[in-house]
């Protein structure tokens, strides 16, 4: 073992708030140690995690010979983007000798024999991986709750949902456990646990990150699969881009002759920007203080100077049809490999037990043939090639990631859940519309904090760029925090 400088004043000055791009310079200068970094960490999931049941498989013991050796490495003058920092990744994604889970009890023992490609990338980057975090069954539910580990809570209010399905990744990063968290969105999976708990996460374009080694979902690249990829949640936007940086790139069976070249942002200064505001949809109620929220942050970007007007692509109508493909395409990839009797089985009862929209699609989505997928996917062709359009006059769509926020624990079946909102209650699948945004047409996405209600709950928004354009909608998003500030700390976690 390499020796160590003395640290303690250098590391007084990081806390667990601080960003990653804060400990990693922190780390480079050698103003603390790896070890001493995974020290602090470990002590506030010690004090922290037990409440907010956030991380779930724990990775300590090899943590800490994998923080040793990123110290004696950079003693010996190696370094790597995210060499000694600690990190946590989504029960989801395959990591080497962890469970990979999905929320499911008969997979508590399905240790993982290989890293997914974002585990090897974050691996090989030098991060010191501390454990997995908590997910709803199967990764379904907008929330984090399953039998085998049970319910992840919200820092900013334990009574509360910290979003799903990288519910258990959001809390622990809002509440300091964890600098960056890797996690995936099929339906808002990043974006909407980083707005209930007032952080950043972003939803990489389509084809920006392998997608394979996630459970559910193909385990190798399987290109008849589509929308769900994986990506980071963080306290800084910055570090978003630290993060991505690190996991972009082809799929292994293309990085032969492939390479991923992200442009740089569209714009430097915030004045720069043409941001266009999604009108709102009208069968889609959203709770006031969230449009109240968006509408201030439209007049400040444009007090900022930029050019700001409500706008959406016109292919995208009243988002009915819209949102019946992106439905249809998810229902059928998520039920993939299922008996033909299941899949029509609960088709009948979802369309026995509920007559809204987005569960008659779902269960159209059961039942569907291949020629049905075919066609789906020719109509979302359509709609990618009017966000290309649209993204030629525009630059960033602003959009709310979620039609509520942070909202109370609710066990109820999937036919009986509703949410409230401005004191009415709407149906739970209502969640599905504003994520498509991204999803259907493979779009990157930034979720950024976007202020607090009046009972102090977290709000987030979204920033949703051109395809492969993902810096442009962090950097915006970065830019608003310079502007108007970003995360805030939950109370009770110093």
């Amino acid at each position: 073992m390499t020796d160590h400088p003395n640290t303690s004043e250098g590391a007084s000055q990081i806390d667990g708030f601080s960003s990653a791009t804060e400990m990693l310079q922190a780390l480079h200068q050698r103003q603390l140690s790896s070890v001493e970094l995974l020290d602090l960490h470990l002590r506030r999931i010690e004090r922290h995690n037990p409440a907010l049941n956030g991380i779930v498989t724990p990775n300590y013991e090899d943590a800490r010979r994998a923080a040793a050796a990123a110290d004696d490495a950079r003693a010996r003058g190696a370094d790597g983007p995210l060499l000694g920092l600690p990190v946590t990744i989504k029960d989801c994604i395959y990591v080497k000798g962890l469970p990979t889970t999905g929320g499911v009890p008969e997979r508590a023992q399905a240790i993982s024999k290989a890293d997914a490609p974002v585990a090897a990338s974050v691996r090989a980057a030098g991060a010191v991986i501390m454990g997995k975090t908590n997910v709803p069954p199967y990764a379904a539910d907008w929330q984090s709750d399953n039998p085998l580990f049970g319910r992840s809570n919200n820092p900013w209010d334990l009574a509360r949902t910290p979003g799903g399905s990288t519910g258990g990744g959001a809390a622990s990063v809002a509440a300091g456990l964890t600098p960056l968290e890797f996690g995936g969105d099929f339906a808002g999976s990043i974006r909407v646990p980083a707005a209930f708990c007032g952080i950043y996460g972003h939803k990489p374009s389509e084809t920006a990150v392998p997608r394979s080694g996630h459970f559910p979902g193909p385990n190798s690249p399987n290109a008849a699969s589509a929308m769900a990829v994986q990506g980071p949640l963080a306290r800084s936007a910055r570090d978003l881009e630290l993060a991505l940086d690190v996991i972009a790139g082809p799929r292994v069976d293309e990085d032969k002759g492939w390479r991923l070249h992200l442009p740089l942002p569209r714009h430097k200064s915030l004045a720069g920007y043409r941001v266009a505001v999604l009108p709102p949809i009208e069968w889609v109620p959203v709770e006031d203080e969230i449009m109240t929220a968006l509408d201030d942050l439209a007049t400040r970007i444009g007090r900022a100077g930029a050019q700001v007007k409500v706008a959406q692509p016109e292919a995208l109508g009243d988002m009915r049809d819209y949102c019946r493909v992106y439905v249809s395409i998810l229902s059928a990839l998520g039920s993939a490999g299922r008996p033909e009797a299941d899949r029509r089985r609960e088709a009948e009862e979802m369309r026995r037990d509920s007559k809204d929209l987005m569960s008659l699609t779902l269960a159209d989505g059961l039942e569907a043939s291949a020629s049905d997928y075919l066609i789906w996917f020719g109509h979302r062709e359509g709609y990618r090639a009017a966000f290309r359009a649209f993204f030629e006059q525009w630059d960033v769509l602003l959009a709310p990631v979620c039609l509520v926020n942070g909202f109370p624990h609710n066990n109820a079946p999937f036919p009986e859940r509703r949410l409230e909102v401005n004191g009415k209650l709407v149906p739970y699948n209502l969640l599905f519309i504003y994520p498509s945004l991204c999803n259907l047409s493979g779009l990157p996405g930034t979720a950024f904090p976007a202020g607090q209600t009046r009972s102090g709950l977290p709000i987030g928004l979204q920033a949703i760029g051109p395809y492969l354009e993902d810096r442009t909608s962090i950097h915006f998003a970065a830019l608003l925090a310079q502007e108007f500030g970003g995360f805030r700390q939950p109370p009770g976690y110093e």
